[in-house]
């Protein structure tokens, strides 16, 4: 069982970036088919601002369609204290989410706020998340590079992973936000995150290439992950990091992967059925 890999599924970061708005009837049809699959969390919507994503101002409608029978855990999304405590009303969110950048640039960009104004958001969020009986998962977004001209190192990475550490922040996400992680960069943040923080839990999120996906897994899994974020069929990104979104780990190429070690009852099925509905909400 140590081996065992536990996976996010993210509809959310896959239709988060499309315009056309997807009906709230064909999310709710899509998240419970995924449902039904056995992951171990859904990251299925986000409380924010809708004018920022116009696409997700339809989350409680969402949830309240889902058929909530199975043990998969429901993630969501937050980029302030208003939004936490707005998923704070449903006890049927196991996990809030929140995006901390180590870039200045990207974390104004993506949540209006430097990186200090973020820390007191998240020490509110995790206040609220407390008092919910919700766990805090922080993404460390541009944890594995820079775009914008600013100093990136793995030592950065730890500075701020220190300092969510310690307010109290007990999970991380290591996030490639545009895409440009490789086996070395991985390697060497979670060497030396796990290093120096052995009681933080860690997974990643990983942007990739169709062609690239593999060695990004492979590097992390020997690194010593074992939760990851993926999306059915790559599908996502993030819209306010660079004007061309870069995919997702794509959810079928991390099940191929780890056929060996997924959890005994997970439903490929399921997940089939699942990427057939994906064509009607991304291709319509």
């Amino acid at each position: 069982m140590m081996n065992q890999i536990k996976i996010t599924e993210c509809p959310r970061d896959a239709m988060q970036g499309i315009h056309e708005f997807i009906p709230t009837v064909l999310k709710a049809e899509y998240i419970n088919s995924i449902l039904k699959v056995g992951f171990d969390v859904i990251d299925f919507g986000s409380f924010v601002s809708p004018k920022a994503i116009p696409q997700l101002k339809d989350t409680k409608e969402v949830l309240a369609q889902l058929d909530l029978s199975s043990n998969s855990k429901l993630l969501s999304i937050v980029a302030n204290a208003r939004g936490a405590r707005d998923a704070a009303e449903f006890p049927e969110i196991s996990i809030i989410g929140f995006p901390f950048s180590v870039s200045e640039n990207f974390q104004v960009r993506n949540t209006n706020s430097t990186r200090i104004e973020a820390l007191e958001s998240v020490k509110k969020i995790k206040d609220i998340s407390g008092k919910s009986n919700q766990n805090l998962r922080v993404y460390l977004s541009m944890g594995f590079g820079n775009p914008y001209g600013e100093d990136y190192s793995s030592d950065i990475v730890l500075e701020w992973a220190h300092k969510l550490n310690e307010i109290g922040v007990q999970e991380l996400a290591l996030s490639d936000t545009i895409g440009v992680s490789n086996p070395d960069n991985i390697s060497a943040v979670f060497g030396l995150l796990k290093k120096e923080l052995p009681k933080m839990c860690f997974s990643t999120h990983l942007h990739s290439a169709p062609h690239n996906w593999e060695e990004k897994i492979s590097a992390a899994f020997d690194a010593g992950c074992r939760s990851f974020d993926s999306a059915i069929k790559g599908y996502g990104g993030c819209p306010m990091a660079k004007d061309d979104l870069v995919g997702n780990l794509a959810t079928e190429n991390l099940i191929a992967y780890f056929k060996d070690y997924l959890a005994p009852d997970f439903n490929i099925t399921a997940l089939e059925d699942s990427m057939k509905i994906s064509d009607k909400v991304f291709i319509g």
